[in-house]
């Protein structure tokens, strides 16, 4: 970004020492500390995670010099609003891991040194990595999938439960409801009378036909959950659906794990290493092969995966490659971690273009 800024304002800041801002991220509280170029500390202190807080932290921080570099660690959890607020100010924002063993067991672990080992890493550019800026439609795909997630989990749970209070229940009640499909059964569950938990089994029928009504009101979340993420997707990144194999789940993983800002990989190569899907070179000597990249971000490698699946079993160009690579000797896990890869170069432009700068995110009703 680039600050609008009058002749007075850039002659001060021409004038101010150049300083880098640091940040261990908390959640309620954040650190900052400031250091020079020249890694000098000039001061670290605690602010709140409020909005009065971030706004108090950008002022001390600029009130030692000029302030264009900030490091923070967490922009992804506990320090995403913070580096939402340093971006509108015209920061640049870089994602600091935290410090590596060896410097922890000599210096220690505070919360301060963290802040000020977040600064150092912007100078010598080993944090390089442009944080997510999480202001737009990748960010609202990311809220309503943790929703959705979250509600299949639990109906998940409240299915388990159900069934296991059914096995637990009296015979006669069991013969009511055997031979019922799932949805049957749960629907069947939700019309049982209500009783006075007299016996047994008629707190059996109670809890059954709570269960199965929380079951229903969940199903029905995850469906409007559902809707919601097509909206969105269909508003920010419409040609990513029109790809064989990818529905609403997979193409959210994609793009959360993308970002709002995509252009801050650089090219589909630093994509495919953001999910997982490129080979890691393992040579030494006369010997050279690859290995499994085991890192990466796991849902968007999981997305990858279902992408490939789902070809390999009906689009027949897919099916055509997996027979010539078969030919050649390559094994079915091989032959799947090669189309990850092509996947991953084929989904990167489209993303790229859908959440290029130049496209506002206008409301999704």
């Amino acid at each position: 970004m680039t600050r609008p800024a009058d002749d007075h304002t850039a002659t001060v800041q021409d004038q101010q020492e150049e300083i880098v801002l640091g940040v261990d991220t908390h959640t309620e509280m954040h650190v900052a500390a400031v250091i020079t170029v020249m890694g000098v500390l000039m001061g670290t202190q605690a602010f709140p995670a409020t909005a009065d807080g971030y706004a108090a932290l950008l002022d001390w921080a600029r009130g030692h010099g000029h302030l264009r570099r900030a490091g923070v660690e967490g922009t992804s959890s506990h320090g995403t609003a913070l580096n939402r607020y340093l971006r509108r100010h015209y920061l640049e924002v870089l994602e600091v891991n935290r410090p590596d063993r060896a410097r922890r067991r000599r210096r220690g672990k505070t919360d301060a040194l963290d802040a000020e080992n977040a600064a150092r890493a912007v100078l010598p550019r080993d944090a390089t990595a442009i944080a997510k800026t999480g202001d737009g439609h990748v960010e609202m795909i990311r809220m309503v999938k943790v929703a959705k997630d979250s509600a299949i989990k639990a109906r998940t749970q409240a299915i388990n439960q159900l069934r296991a209070v059914l096995m637990r229940a009296d015979p006669a009640l069991r013969d009511t409801l055997a031979g019922l499909g799932p949805v049957t059964l749960i629907r069947t569950c939700a019309d049982l009378p209500e009783a006075e938990h007299r016996t047994i089994d008629d707190t059996a029928r109670t809890v059954l036909r709570m269960l199965a009504r929380r079951i229903l009101t969940l199903t029905e979340e995850i469906r409007a959950h559902e809707r919601t993420l097509v909206a969105i997707i269909t508003v920010c990144a419409p040609k990513l659906l029109q790809q064989y194999g990818i529905g609403p789940d997979t193409a959210a993983a994609l793009l959360i794990t993308a970002g709002d800002n995509p252009d801050r990989l650089g090219s589909e190569a630093a994509f495919a290493a953001l999910c997982g899907v490129n080979p890691i070179e393992a040579s030494s000597g006369k010997t050279v092969r690859h290995r499994l990249n085991r890192g990466g971000d796991r849902r968007s490698n999981s997305a990858l995966y279902t992408i490939v699946v789902t070809r390999l079993g009906r689009d027949t160009r897919t099916r055509a490659y997996a027979e010539r690579r078969t030919s050649e000797g390559k094994s079915k896990k091989e032959i799947i971690r090669c189309l990850k890869r092509y996947v991953a170069r084929e989904v990167f432009p489209i993303i790229t273009e859908a959440l290029s700068p130049a496209r506002t995110p206008p409301a999704v009703a």
